[in-house]
């Protein structure tokens, strides 16, 4: 991060927790990393985040034997951008993806030949590499196909418009294409009335998150003996909603008895509160399925795993309710918002012996660390576009924590958006293609809800915030961004 940009940080802290007594002999071994990412999954949406209707005992069971994050942040407030930035360790306002933006034959705007990714870092240290979940950074054969960005096996969605459905026509394995028995499409496009006894036609006999599950568990199996490096985007909660009945069955009737529809655009399930927790709690049941095969293996004291989310909680469309189920906690805004409800996230480390159990740090993250972190892990070196600051010292308890002079943003989606966060200041600036220039400023020590813009009591950081607006960026043919562009 420049050096240019002074003003003394406030606030900018991490708390730190000692290190188990047998972690030096731990590092001995290089350790697996497994990366599960969530889909829209909310700041609040977990038991350990203060979730009270949802339930998710294996998350909440992660964060009692690992570390838990208070102030990690998604690369962006939306899917594919934000997966750039997570992949190739370049903050938003530098990656080559700023928005979703679709190309054919099938999938989203490609990352580059050039563009260096985690799993390429972790084949440098000897890794072998697999991606279950959904991809989202370019179609197959494309410079962004996840065989040609380091990973030796890759098994799902490469299209994020066909994660729309959990029961597609067809998924990828590698180049191939896997035909599957996906009913009759996506709900929601007009399809269906409220209650329609006909909602389950829609649903095929090959249900996407068990399959990928499927895969993931058989990559461990299979790699057990080497070390490997595993990424799960998974694409729980993201409608449309289509959870099991089994889990829909667990919660109470009455929470649907007033009927609750929070817009257009997806059929609603029949029972759109159990059916959106019941997502949630099939997710915390593959989470599960996962570390209880690393632990069944005998590979817990050799494997980092860290779960989070790609951005924050989804709008209420398709029957969600983000109010009943307060999924973003004490926060504002939802995904696609560079409110702290949309950028916020979930994030928990776990590594017995290593990373002490039951703690959480304040340490201040975001998902270009991720890169920086396993560099560091595997003493590997980053290549010089990382944007990232390895968290490693926080996992391992340690005091020599290095700290962001400040975190930025740039969204081009919903209006334009920039957002930066320096000590306790959130600076915001939204509507940028319709010519607002107007910077929001939030203290988050006192209002973490961002409710009270105090820009007019402090004119130097928001000049500050303005300076890095135009400067801490990278100029994008693909996306191009006025004013900064011009």
């Amino acid at each position: 991060m420049s050096a240019l940009f002074s003003l003394p940080l406030l606030l900018l802290f991490s708390s730190h927790v000692s290190p188990p007594e047998d972690a030096e002999s731990s590092l001995e071994r290089p350790p697996n990393v497994i990366f599960i990412m969530a889909d829209d999954l909310g700041y609040g949406e977990v038991g350990c985040y203060g979730q009270e209707k949802i339930l998710t005992p294996n998350i909440d069971e992660l964060a009692a034997g690992g570390l838990r994050f208070t102030q990690a942040y998604a690369g962006s407030p939306v899917c594919a951008p934000s997966r750039c930035v997570l992949l190739t360790g370049r903050h938003s306002a530098n990656a080559e993806i700023r928005d979703n933006k679709r190309d054919q034959p099938e999938g989203q705007h490609p990352i580059s030949e050039q563009a260096f990714t985690v799993a390429m870092l972790m084949k440098q240290a000897g890794y072998v590499t697999g991606a279950m979940g959904k991809w989202g950074l370019g179609f197959i054969g494309s410079t962004g196909d996840p065989n040609a960005k380091g990973f030796d096996h890759f098994f799902g969605y490469n299209c994020q418009s066909q994660a729309h459905t959990y029961y597609p026509g067809h998924l990828w394995r590698n180049d191939s294409r896997v035909e599957l028995n996906g009913g009759e499409g996506v709900p929601g496009r007009g399809k269906l009335t409220e209650g329609d006894e006909d909602y389950d036609r829609f649903r095929g006999e090959d249900y996407a998150p068990d399959l990928m599950l499927t895969e993931a568990l058989g990559f461990i199996r299979a790699h057990k003996q080497e070390p490997f490096f595993l990424y799960l985007p998974f694409i729980e909660p993201h409608l449309a909603m289509q959870p099991p009945s089994e889990w829909v069955d667990r919660y109470p009737p009455e929470w649907d008895e007033v009927p609750y529809r929070g817009g257009k655009g997806y059929t609603p399930h029949p029972r759109p509160r159990a059916g959106y927790a019941a997502m949630i709690s099939d997710l915390d049941e593959h989470v599960g399925a996962v570390v209880s095969l690393v632990d069944e293996l005998g590979l817990s004291e050799n494997t980092l795993i860290i779960f989070t989310s790609d951005n924050g909680a989804t709008h209420d469309v398709g029957g969600v309710d983000t109010n009943f189920f307060e999924s973003v906690g004490p926060l504002s805004g939802r995904k696609g918002r560079v409110y702290e409800g949309g950028l916020r996230v979930p994030m928990i480390a776990r590594w017995p012996g290593v990373i002490s159990a039951g703690a959480s740090t304040d340490h201040i993250t975001c998902f270009q660390d991720l890169m920086a972190t396993l560099a560091d892990l595997t003493e590997v070196t980053p290549p010089a576009t990382c944007d990232g600051i390895s968290y490693l010292p926080t996992l391992l308890g340690e005091e020599d924590q290095e700290l962001h002079e400040y975190l930025t943003w740039e969204f081009h989606g919903y209006g334009g958006q920039k957002a930066v966060r320096m000590g306790k200041w959130k600076g915001i600036l939204r509507n940028i293609k319709k010519g607002n220039d107007k910077i929001e400023l939030f203290d988050l020590s006192t209002d973490i809800a961002e409710e009270r813009d105090v820009a007019s009591q402090h004119p130097e950081i928001v000049a500050l915030i303005g300076r890095i607006f135009a400067e801490d960026r990278t100029p994008s043919d693909a996306f191009p961004f006025d004013p900064f562009d011009g």
